[in-house]
């Protein structure tokens, strides 16, 4: 199982990238535990200057606006 977390205060685009994350990941047949990080100490103790952040197994992958759809999707490649 794939752990992502999603940094942000729970925005529209917070919750458009949780959505995209999560079609991505059914789309790859890719099991995920989806974990939303709304405090702010949290998200800058992640380095996450500009959210939304996307945190994937414990690496930063994403910050600041809604990333490209063939992005995420590259993120669950094999």
């Amino acid at each position: 199982m794939v752990s992502v977390k999603i940094y942000g205060p729970g925005c529209k685009r917070c919750e458009a990238t949780a959505k995209l994350v999560e079609e991505a990941a059914a789309l790859r047949h890719v099991a995920v535990s989806l974990e939303k990080v709304t405090d702010p100490r949290e998200i800058a103790m992640a380095g996450v200057m500009s959210t939304p952040g996307v945190a994937i197994d414990g690496r930063l992958v994403h910050t600041g606006g809604l990333p490209d759809r063939k992005k995420v999707e590259g993120w669950f490649a094999a």
